[in-house]
């Protein structure tokens, strides 16, 4: 530190700053903590703790991502009003996400990355990082409900059709706003038709056709919708027996 310096603490968090801008990880860690070890009572501390988070938040290692939970979550619990508390919860909702694994894997991280966006939206209304929380919001329910519907059309192609529609449908009530629900209409669809279940499978269709212009299944739906009505037109229509009046004694 040059000698004389007026701030010491706001040099050290703009070295660190700079150091993190260009991706020098420990660099900057160590300019940070020098802050939040030796400045105990500065106005700056508290970014200096964010500032560490986003040194582990860089790295992206296993390791790392763990530290930069930490570190987020201990900012909250000291700093729970703070101006920046909107982008602790942010970057501890991050650090789960990139943890995230493939649907066919353990979804744990997946769940606690949508936990922790969702309190994000509950306590942080007005926050601008909203539109960004919302999207990893969404990213991450679709991580969990990928994951459901490769098991629900495993069922399917293993044809234990029971097993495919309650599969399914439970992913369509848990998360209505799934990004790919036109697999799941179709599939849900298909199972429900095999069983004959025709009624119950053709507003599947019909939804995959109206919400989904450019679906890859939206000619098959399309097809399955017209064999539904024309055999439904076709059927022939219950017979009802007049009831025959009890004679009188």
């Amino acid at each position: 530190m040059p000698p004389g310096t007026a701030q010491p603490d706001q040099y050290l968090y703009d070295k660190g700053k700079e150091a993190l801008d260009n991706k020098k990880w420990l660099t900057a860690r160590e300019f940070f903590k020098q802050v939040t070890e030796t400045y105990t009572q500065s106005p700056i501390r508290p970014d200096a703790k964010l500032g560490i988070g986003d040194t582990y938040l860089g790295e992206g290692s296993s390791e790392s991502l763990v530290l930069a939970i930490a570190e987020f979550q201990e900012f909250l619990s000291f700093y729970p009003t703070h101006a920046r508390a909107d982008y602790a919860q942010y970057k501890l909702g991050l650090a789960h996400f990139r943890q995230m694994r493939a649907p066919q894997r353990d979804q744990t991280e997946t769940r606690d990355a949508i936990r922790e966006f969702e309190t994000f939206i509950v306590r942080y209304p007005n926050s601008d990082l909203m539109p960004e929380v919302k999207n990893r919001l969404r990213e991450a329910k679709d991580r969990v409900s990928e994951a459901e519907f490769e098991v629900g059309r495993f069922y399917y192609r293993i044809k234990w059709y029971p097993g495919a529609i309650d599969r399914l449908s439970a992913l369509l009530k848990a998360d209505p706003e799934f990004t790919s629900r036109d697999e799941a209409y179709y599939y849900l669809g298909e199972a429900l038709n095999v069983v004959g279940r025709k009624a119950e499978a053709l507003p599947l269709y019909e939804k995959l056709v109206a919400e989904f212009e450019k679906s890859d299944y939206l000619e098959d739906a399309k097809k399955r919708i017209e064999e539904i009505k024309a055999a439904t037109s076709t059927d022939p229509p219950a017979t009802t027996t007049a009831a025959v009046p009890a004679k009188k004694s």
